[in-house]
């Protein structure tokens, strides 16, 4: 038998294709060679300068210490001093795991404005072209409208295609939380939609959100629509690969983590979320209850027991979803793996009728979005399982009938 070895070719395509996203990205965004001549990013500046920081004469903490550290940190600062902080170190406070809910949703607001006024100046910078303007103000909407009132920004960073996280819910108080992880595409102008609402993070956690109250209006829960980490642009090699998945799933499990409280948590993963979930599941704490994923290519494992988590694990594809059509296997990097709806797989296969193609799981009204619901709640008894039978139910029952209405 002959074998190739392609390796070689493959190394020199990803160089070229990496080097001709460089060259499309200068070209759409407008910046020039000062661009790439800028000094630390927005967040890492904050981080270094509160490394350096000090409140009542003392030295601030570690911005990496383990958030219990950090939050028994914060609970000894008076009302003044935590608002000075937010004041001195927006960025870094609003994505400080460990530091209070509510603090980090004020320093984010300040981090937001500051970035509103960078993106202002932006719009009317020369050395930018047109369409650089033009994204200098669709950014700066943006954050006009994470800055609305009533909005909850658990995480924002502004550099490169940005990154940030909102939560529905009083996420303190909850006694469910449901955490909402995209895929492809995903970054700060996707991260709101108007049109298909429903297939970017906002919308899906919106709808989750309301489900979930419908399905057990008693029960406080919480959803977190988080596109906190840089995904795949559109349908290449970071897309077929693992390494963006990667990178996810530890920023994924350092949120999961921080999260107050030891209310159970459900992880709802759509298309190339999944394999940031899959990546993550084997150092995801206990109280991860479940990982649900729609639309998977693959977790890059060969069975859900391999995973390395004592979560349940759900798995639901739309007839019309064309992620069907995509080979499932893993060669040399390329690929993830076996299809999570395979019964080899032994995922709990659950219905997914009227939901709407690839982005269309989070519709209102769509067994797949009821499905979630469900699981969000831990109404596991209530679940529609593929093939109007009772598998994926077996072994199960539900925890929180008491908040039915």
């Amino acid at each position: 038998m002959t074998s190739f070895d392609t390796s070689p070719q493959l190394n020199v395509w990803r160089a070229l294709l990496a080097l001709a996203v460089v060259f499309v990205m200068l070209a759409t965004t407008g910046w020039t060679a000062l661009r790439n001549q800028r000094t630390t990013p927005p967040l890492q500046a904050s981080l270094a300068e509160w490394e350096h920081g000090r409140i009542a004469g003392h030295r601030l903490p570690s911005p990496d210490s383990e958030p219990a550290l950090l939050s028994r940190f914060f609970g000894t600062l008076t009302a003044d001093q935590s608002s000075r902080l937010v004041r001195r170190y927006p960025l870094a406070v609003g994505n400080m795991n460990g530091a209070p809910v509510k603090l980090r949703y004020r320093a984010n607001r300040v981090a937001l404005l500051q970035a509103r006024k960078v993106e202002l100046k932006r719009m009317h910078d020369k050395r930018l072209t047109p369409e650089g303007q033009q994204e200098a103000g669709r950014r700066m909407h943006r954050y006009e409208a994470l800055m609305s009132p009533g909005r909850h920004i658990l995480a924002f960073d502004p550099a490169g295609s940005g990154r940030v996280a909102e939560v529905f819910g009083d996420l303190d108080r909850a006694q469910r939380v449901s955490v909402v992880v995209p895929g492809v595409d995903t970054h700060l102008l996707t991260f709101q939609r108007t049109y298909r609402k429903y297939s970017a993070p906002v919308g899906m956690a919106q709808s989750l959100y309301a489900a979930e109250r419908t399905a057990a209006p008693f029960t406080r829960t919480a959803v977190i629509a988080w596109a906190d980490y840089t995904a795949p642009g559109g349908l290449g090699i970071d897309s077929a690969t693992a390494g963006r998945a990667e990178s996810g799933a530890v920023r994924l499990n350092a949120l999961v983590r921080a999260l107050p409280g030891d209310s159970p948590v459900s992880l709802f993963c759509h298309s190339y979320g999944s394999v940031v979930c899959g990546v993550a599941a084997h150092t995801m704490p206990e109280r991860v209850a479940d990982i649900a994923v729609a639309g998977s290519p693959g977790m890059r494992v060969a069975k859900a027991s391999h995973l390395g988590t004592s979560a349940q694990v759900w798995a639901m594809r739309d007839a019309d979803d064309w992620i069907q059509d995509v080979p499932n296997l893993e060669l040399g990097g390329l690929g993830h793996g076996a299809d999570p709806m395979s019964s080899e797989f032994g995922a709990r296969v659950l219905s997914a009728a009227d939901a709407e193609g690839h982005s269309g799981y989070f519709e209102p009204g769509t067994d797949s979005v009821r499905n979630f619901a469900e699981i969000g709640v831990g109404s596991y008894d209530s679940v529609h399982c593929a093939g109007d039978d009772e598998e994926c139910r077996e072994g199960l029952s539900g925890t929180a009938t008491a908040g039915r209405a």
